[in-house]
């Protein structure tokens, strides 16, 4: 199914600035831990925007653990949580890393899938269409992989769960497999047939989370995930027998 992208932005959403204002305050000790936070009323009227626009903002200040809603009584500022979860970039050098490194967000962004397909918002979903749209039209592999950063990022983000987004702004976009191997070239695969193959595994993604398909959104994270284990994994066999008849 093809996905009608939706008009590009040129600058950041009205709910992510006032999210990032709010952060802000709130990173600088300006809003304290326990606080309450200012009403739904008083921020739209403080930053001239919609209720809409708050309640997202404050939907991303929550996937961030930076405020917290207790229904009926309010919403309260978080201190900010030190990041808990880290992995040693340096140490991730070899295509077995990589490959370990797959597993484990085959695992997870199969689920942050199923989530962000049943709890996006309209917003959310124009961030994540855009991030595919950048996708296909990189010209440069640093830009696809930033798109592709940000695309896995905003699906995460669209879960609404703080610990989804932690651990997968830590794996970083340099843990994409082709910010760290040439995965065309190691296949044998023409870049252009490749690049191809890999956008329509984004689309489907993608077109699942439009139509709010949880069940189809978490095969499609799965398959392009899988593809993405096979695809280095036959290249890593290829390297081994070169190596063994070379010996």
């Amino acid at each position: 199914m093809p996905i009608t992208q939706p008009e590009r932005r040129r600058h950041k959403s009205l709910s992510q600035s006032l999210a990032e204002s709010i952060a802000s305050d709130i990173k600088s000790g300006k809003l304290k831990a326990g606080e309450k936070l200012s009403t739904e009323s008083a921020i739209m009227e403080t930053y001239d925007v919609s209720r809409t626009v708050v309640r997202e903002a404050i939907s991303h200040l929550r996937a961030e653990g930076l405020v917290k809603t207790h229904h009926g009584i309010g919403t309260f500022i978080q201190a900010p949580q030190a990041q808990t979860i880290s992995f040693q970039h340096q140490a991730i050098i070899t295509m077995r890393d990589v490959l370990d490194i797959l597993e484990l967000r085959i695992s997870l962004e199969t689920e942050a899938a199923w989530l962000a397909a049943s709890r996006r918002s309209e917003e959310q979903m124009v961030a994540i269409s855009e991030a595919f749209a950048a996708i296909k039209a990189s010209k440069s592999s640093q830009e696809s992989v930033n798109a592709d950063q940000r695309f896995h990022q905003l699906i995460a983000q669209a879960t609404g769960n703080p610990y989804f987004v932690n651990i997968l702004s830590n794996l970083g976009g340099e843990l994409i497999p082709r910010a760290r191997l040439n995965s065309a070239e190691l296949n044998h695969e023409a870049t252009e047939s490749y690049l191809l193959r890999v956008n329509n595994e984004h689309e489907d993604i993608c077109s699942a989370i439009l139509r709010k398909d949880s069940e189809g959104a978490r095969a499609a994270m799965r398959t392009h995930l899988s593809n993405s284990r096979e695809r280095l994994r036959e290249a890593e066999q290829r390297i081994q027998q070169a190596i063994t008849q070379d010996a």
